[in-house]
């Protein structure tokens, strides 16, 4: 996030002075100024220098005395606009032409040309200037080239594996500025796909780059940052709770959590807990509580191949909603032979009378049960919004939950075609 860090006001010649008792904090810094224009300042060791420009080309008419870190920004940042001139036409040409044209072929070597002019450009700066913070910034901002001797999925997973490699993980300084963020956003949503196994896979490999977890900012702000972007009320990925139960019981620890405190862990571990049996690819379980006769029903006491466990309570408008139309799935079913699907529905949070009501009412005709005492349904099902649906298999392990009512045929024929 960006957040204030100090604030000053010019003087009658436009003088800004930014002083502190103490040195700033070490990054990247935007100067906002009164017309909501801004330029950057990167805050190095060395806080003791001057920038001079004008208010009609702040960029562009910068001037700057005792940093060498300023001087190199501003530098590349012009080499830059510059490149994005002439890359821009390139560009549009080779969209526009046939890949087997002159045209086409002109332009991409044209293209390769400037790309190969700004690495060599940049590289030179890094080897002048090795030390400098700018350079370990820079560095940290660049994407790996696109390995086009390799089949396309080999190119993206390449890509993958070598998207960090710019990263100096030991200077924690990054953390202040906006690249991090910007290639975990990229990292996360565009070159992992979004499943919950990979997603795990992406973090534990960003993680082992890490010298150490004691105490490192970044190995606090990857594991939150996953933890709170596909934290299951946020998100429509599906076992989105899979994400959370593995940070839960790997990292937000008592031994590894260093920045909270021991009753928010409880609370994450008891969370992480009541979700963790009932994640897409294990067992069901075989929840056993009594229906509106009073006699007990078992979920495997169900026999057709599938099964789907719709966990409801009666008040919620949704679940109103839903019902219905699972309702006349179902008849559809029961009408195959054998039926394709069953219903064991769970209905939570309510009164003996207002569900059995509610039964009526919506004509469900399955297994329905009710346990005021919830002890049959703790940690079995885990539910984050009503209804919660889950789909069972033959094997009665889970193959999808999260669902609307409306989605379950086309897994249960996903399910099929596998078999």
């Amino acid at each position: 996030q960006q957040y204030l860090a100090d604030e000053a006001t010019s003087d009658e010649n436009g003088v800004v002075r930014f002083q502190k008792n103490e040195p700033y904090k070490q990054g990247l810094y935007f100067v906002l100024l009164p017309n909501n224009t801004n330029f950057t300042i990167v805050v190095a060791e060395d806080q003791t220098f001057n920038l001079r420009t004008s208010l009609n080309d702040l960029s562009g008419q910068m001037q700057v005395e005792g940093s060498v870190d300023n001087q190199l920004f501003y530098q590349v940042q012009a080499y830059e606009g510059n490149y994005q001139r002439q890359l821009a036409p390139l560009n549009q040409q080779l969209n526009t032409s046939a890949p087997e044209s002159g045209e086409y072929q002109a332009a991409e070597a044209s293209r390769q040309k400037l790309i190969n002019a700004r690495r060599a450009y940049l590289e030179d700066i890094f080897n002048q200037h090795p030390n400098s913070f700018f350079t370990v910034f820079k560095k940290a901002g660049q994407n790996p080239e696109l390995r086009k001797d390799l089949p396309n999925d080999a190119q993206v997973t390449a890509y993958r594996m070598e998207f960090w490699d710019g990263v100096d993980f030991t200077d924690e300084r990054l953390m202040n500025t906006p690249v991090i963020y910007n290639k975990l956003t990229r990292y996360f949503e565009d070159l992992t796909p979004q499943q919950p196994d990979s997603i795990v896979i992406s973090l534990e490999r960003i993680l082992k780059r890490l010298p150490s977890f004691e105490q490192s900012e970044y190995y606090k702000y990857f594991v939150n940052w996953v933890a709170l972007n596909y934290e299951p009320s946020k998100t429509t990925l599906m076992d989105s709770e899979a994400v959370f139960v593995h940070i839960a019981q790997n990292h937000i620890t008592y031994d590894r959590a260093f920045w909270t405190d021991s009753t928010n862990i409880y609370a994450i571990q008891l969370r992480a807990a009541e979700m963790a049996n009932s994640l897409v690819g294990q067992a069901g379980p075989n929840v056993k509580a009594p229906d509106e006769n009073g006699t007990s029903q078992a979920i495997y006491d169900l026999k057709a191949p599938y099964i789907v466990v719709y966990l409801y309570n009666p008040d919620c408008e949704h679940c109103q909603e839903q019902s219905p139309v699972l309702v006349d799935l179902h008849r559809q079913w029961q009408q195959q032979s054998p039926p394709l699907a069953d219903v064991y529905a769970i209905a939570i949070d309510t009164e003996e009378d207002i569900w059995k009501d509610y039964i009526r009412k919506t004509g469900m005709n399955w297994a329905n049960v009710f346990d005021p005492t919830n002890r049959s349904i703790y940690k079995t099902y885990y539910v984050n919004i009503t209804p919660e649906v889950y789909v069972l298999d033959p094997d009665r392990k889970i193959i999808a939950k999260n669902l609307n009512v409306n989605q379950i045929e086309e897994v249960i024929r996903r399910d099929q075609a596998k078999r």
